[in-house]
């Protein structure tokens, strides 16, 4: 049986931003679809036939085809438990996307390869850089004709003021897009595709030198001479992985690839979660010191309410953060602002609009309690004999 703090460094809790239709849905779908939480991935484009994007589960939008709300998401993968906070990125639910990122330990910032940084973007990008914590970069739409990443690389440095470090590089875009390269192990990951969203085989995998003649047969003789200038000028002249830079937000990791495709997804899955961390300690404004996640006491905060998700019932759905130790159904706890003792009945977790009960939760997690009305955005539940109180989430 694991135990507490083996529980807690095994989350990795993050929300993924954008300007609209940069493909984020997209990106959140195929995560879940390699990982095995789904089946078969919808479409943000949707008609009425149309199978929808797990996360997309409310009505409108449905018949949108666009995030409106924040939907949770938990998946397991290779030994790690992971949340993903699939936000809105329209301007008009901005609020509720201010909100999520409040709960979230790191972001994945997807950009257009053909657009770069876009004004959603730079809004979002903002409320992060605030709270400090790391920002990963997908350049996503590769199957379509980008801009030079070079030029990418550098709109993101000087519109959005952090630093990037490419951990792949892109090979061709649009029709001539061909894998990306690993600068980290050195290999070439070749894909092929029919230009549709279930394109998921992958061609190759080599550990051949830049250089090689093979490399002229994989990917082509013009891209394999473009690739050995751009690394050679990549490792050369580019930033070092500062780690430490990467943990306070000030240098973002970059990759890139094609959601719809599949190209790069899975390589960016393995590297996100090598790099991401662990749940971070929030500060209790009773004291003003930082509470440790590993604590035995249970303690979270409010970040969204949400009603209706359940047609067949008049619920309203309180997401909590959990911020120290161990949520367990049945347990006894405190509602801080409304100074009153709470018995937490029942914990639900998310994919969407589909809940379950839970029975355990950890630091890190998002975890659903029914809310009779109690509840408001920014409210701090404890247990323990020494109560705790999370800064209010502030309004933007």
């Amino acid at each position: 049986m694991a135990s507490l703090s083996d529980e807690i460094s095994s989350r990795r809790t993050f929300a993924i931003i954008s300007h609209p239709d940069a493909g984020k849905t997209t990106l959140t779908e195929k995560l879940l679809l390699y990982t095995g939480s789904i089946q078969t991935a919808g479409s943000v484009k949707g008609k009425s036939s149309a199978k929808h994007a797990v996360s997309d589960w409310m009505d409108i939008e449905k018949e949108r085809g666009i995030s409106v709300t924040s939907s949770v998401l938990q998946f397991t993968y290779n030994g790690a438990c992971v949340n993903i906070l699939d936000t809105p990125g329209h301007q008009d639910f901005s609020e509720d996307t201010y909100r999520t990122l409040m709960a979230a330990d790191a972001a994945v910032m997807v950009i257009d390869g053909a657009k770069g940084v876009e004004a959603q973007t730079k809004k979002l990008f903002k409320v992060c850089t605030l709270r400090h914590i790391p920002i990963f970069t997908f350049v996503n739409k590769l199957d379509h004709e980008a801009r030079d990443p070079f030029e990418l690389m550098e709109e993101i440095e000087n519109v959005l003021g952090i630093n990037t470090y490419p951990m792949n590089w892109p090979i061709g875009s649009g029709r001539n897009f061909r894998g990306v390269f690993d600068r980290q192990t050195r290999r070439v990951i070749a894909f092929e595709g029919d230009g549709h969203a279930n394109a998921t085989k992958k061609v190759a995998e080599v550990e051949a030198e830049l250089g090689d003649p093979s490399m002229d047969e994989l990917i082509g003789e013009e891209n394999h001479k473009n690739l050995m200038d751009d690394i050679e000028l990549l490792d050369g002249a580019g930033d070092e992985l500062d780690l430490d830079a990467v943990a306070c937000g000030k240098l973002s990791p970059a990759f890139f690839g094609s959601a719809l495709t599949n190209f790069g997804v899975e390589p960016f899955l393995k590297e996100f979660l090598r790099l991401a961390p662990t749940p971070r300690a929030y500060t209790d404004t009773l004291t003003s010191e930082p509470v440790d996640p590993c604590r035995d006491d249970f303690s979270g905060f409010v970040f969204k309410i949400q009603a209706n998700m359940d047609k067949n019932h008049r619920d309203r759905i309180a997401f909590v953060r959990i911020c120290s130790g161990k949520f367990e159904r049945g347990m006894d706890a405190f509602h801080v602002q409304g100074n009153r003792k709470l018995k937490l009945a029942t914990g639900t977790s998310m994919m969407a609009d589909d809940r379950a009960i839970v029975d355990e939760a950890y630091a890190g997690d998002i975890v659903g309690l029914f809310d009779p009305g109690i509840f408001s955005i920014g409210d701090t539940v404890c247990s323990g004999k020494r109560h705790v109180q999370y800064p209010q989430i502030p309004t933007f």
